[in-house]
C-alpha cells in the first residue's frame, strides 16, 4: 500500500496527532509521542486497554499496531482506523447538527464510564495517589500557586471514602470524545489510563474546564442526574454527588498544575513550543474556579487601570506594535492558513492579545499587588502561598480573600477577561 495523504492534527499539545489515507481508500489515525520525549510504558499500556476496553463494549477505534521503538517511526507510536465524527468541543456543544446526540450524551457518557470501570485491571499498571502525587508534581515546579494551596487543604481536609479499585480512563472528557450525529462513536487518548477510583473519572469529565462555555456540568451536554442515571444503568451503583464533587475540585487543581507543567517543558527547553509556553497563563482560570467551588468570598472584579506607556520610544506604544501584528496574523494569515498552521496562527494570536493586554495593565498591576502583600505583612506571593499551606492565613478571613481574589482578578485581566463573563458554572477560554 501507499500513503496518499498525511497531515498533523491541528491540536495535541502531549502527544502529535497524524491523519493518514492509504491510496486503498482506508483511513488510519497515528498518535506518537512528540521526538525527544518519548513515554514508551505510557504507549505499551494505551495499546493493551484499547484492547480491552473493545472487548468491555466501549466504543474505541480498532487498534492496528502500536510500538515503542524509536527507530520505526521516531518516537513510539499507536495505530488505530480512522472513526468518523466530530472531536471539537464548542461544535459538539452548539451546532445544530449535533442536537439530537447532545439530548442523551449525558447518559451516554456515564454508560460508557462504567463500562470502562469494568475492564478487568491489568497487571502493572499505575496506581498512583491521586492528591499526594499531584502535591509531589506542583512541588516540583517550584512556582506556587495561592488558590492551589488552598484546594490541597480543602482536598486532605475532606477527603470521602474510596468507591472501589478499577481501571480509569484518567482524561475522560469533552475533547477527548468522537461523536456524530447518533451520539457518542469513541472514547480517545487513553495515554493517562491507570488503577483508581472510579469517581476520578466522572468528576473529570465535570470539570469546568471541560464545558467549554456550557453551563450544563456533564462535560457541557448534561445534567449530573442524567450522568448518574446512566452510570448506575451499567454499573448497577448510583455516584454520590458529593463525592464527585470531590473529585471535581481534585481536577481542577490538577488542569492549573498541568497548564504550569506543560508550560515548563518550553520554559525548560525539552520541547520549545508556543502552544506549551501559551497554556502556562490558563492557569489563573484554574485559580479563579478554585475560589469558586470553594466559596471563599470575594468581590466584584475591579475595573483595571491602564500603565503609563514609557516616553522614550514614542508612538507606536509596544502594545500597540503588539496588536498590529496581532491583528494581521488574524485578519490576513489566518484567512490564508489551514490546517495546524491555521490553529498556530490563532493561539499566536491570543498570545500577543494576552501581551498587549499585560503592556497596558500589568505595571500598574504589579503595584497595587505589591502594596497589597505588604499590608498583610507577605514579602511576595510565595510567602503568602506558604502560609496558606501551613495554615497561617484564613481564606475565610475578609483581607486574605480580598489579596486572593485581587490577583486571580488581575491575572484573568490579562490571560482570558472573558473567563469571568463565562463562568456561569461554564466556560474555560478555550
Amino acid at each position: 500500500m501507499r500513503v496518499t495523504r498525511l497531515e498533523q492534527a491541528s491540536g495535541g499539545a502531549s502527544r502529535e496527532t497524524w491523519f493518514i489515507g492509504l491510496d486503498n481508500g482506508e483511513r488510519l489515525v497515528l498518535r506518537r509521542d512528540p521526538p525527544g520525549l518519548a513515554r514508551p510504558e505510557g504507549m505499551a499500556r494505551e495499546a493493551v486497554v484499547l484492547e480491552a476496553a473493545a472487548q468491555a463494549g466501549v466504543p474505541v477505534p480498532e487498534l492496528v499496531d502500536h510500538g515503542t521503538d524509536d527507530t520505526v517511526l521516531g518516537s513510539p507510536y499507536v495505530l488505530t482506523r480512522h472513526v468518523d465524527g466530530e472531536t471539537i468541543p464548542r461544535r459538539l456543544l452548539r451546532d445544530d447538527a449535533y442536537a439530537e446526540a447532545r439530548a442523551g450524551l449525558a447518559r451516554e457518557l456515564g454508560r460508557a464510564a462504567a463500562r470502562i470501570h469494568r475492564i478487568p485491571v491489568p497487571e502493572g499498571f499505575p496506581e498512583p495517589d491521586p492528591l499526594e502525587q499531584l502535591v509531589v508534581d506542583y512541588d516540583a515546579l517550584g512556582d506556587p500557586i495561592p488558590a492551589v494551596e488552598i484546594a490541597f487543604r480543602w482536598l486532605r481536609e475532606n477527603r470521602p471514602a474510596g468507591a472501589g479499585r478499577t481501571l480509569v480512563h484518567g482524561d475522560f472528557r469533552n475533547g477527548n470524545l468522537i461523536v456524530d450525529r447518533s451520539g457518542l462513536r469513541a472514547v480517545l487518548d487513553w495515554e493517562l489510563v491507570h488503577v483508581g477510583d472510579p469517581m476520578e473519572d466522572l468528576g473529570w469529565l465535570c470539570t469546568n474546564a471541560w464545558r467549554f462555555g456550557s453551563p450544563l456540568p456533564a462535560g457541557g451536554f448534561g445534567s449530573l442526574d442524567e450522568l448518574f442515571d446512566g452510570y448506575a444503568e451499567v454499573a448497577g451503583t448510583r455516584p454520590d454527588p458529593e463525592v464527585v464533587r470531590w473529585w471535581e475540585v481534585l481536577g481542577t487543581a490538577k488542569w492549573g498544575v498541568i497548564c504550569r507543567s506543560q508550560a515548563e517543558q518550553h520554559l525548560s527547553g525539552a520541547h520549545p513550543s508556543m502552544e506549551l509556553a501559551a497554556i502556562g497563563r490558563r492557569v489563573c482560570e484554574q485559580e479563579y474556579d478554585l475560589l469558586v467551588a470553594l466559596g471563599v468570598p470575594g468581590p466584584t472584579p475591579p475595573v483595571q487601570v491602564e500603565s503609563e506607556a514609557a516616553d522614550l520610544h514614542g508612538r507606536p506604544t509596544a502594545a500597540e506594535l503588539v496588536a498590529a501584528t496581532r491583528d494581521f496574523l488574524r485578519d490576513e494569515v489566518l484567512a490564508r492558513a489551514d490546517g495546524r498552521m491555521k490553529f498556530q496562527a490563532l493561539v499566536a494570536a491570543n498570545v500577543l492579545s494576552t501581551v498587549e493586554r499585560e503592556l497596558r495593565f500589568g505595571a500598574e498591576q504589579e503595584r497595587r499587588h505589591a502594596a497589597r502583600l505588604a499590608e498583610l505583612g507577605f514579602a511576595d506571593r510565595a510567602a503568602f502561598a506558604a502560609a496558606l499551606r501551613a495554615g497561617e492565613a484564613d481564606p475565610r478571613n475578609e483581607d486574605v480573600a480580598g489579596l486572593l481574589w485581587s490577583e486571580v482578578f488581575d491575572r484573568l485581566a490579562v490571560a482570558n477577561p472573558k473567563h469571568i463573563q463565562s463562568r456561569t458554572r461554564g466556560g474555560n477560554g478555550a
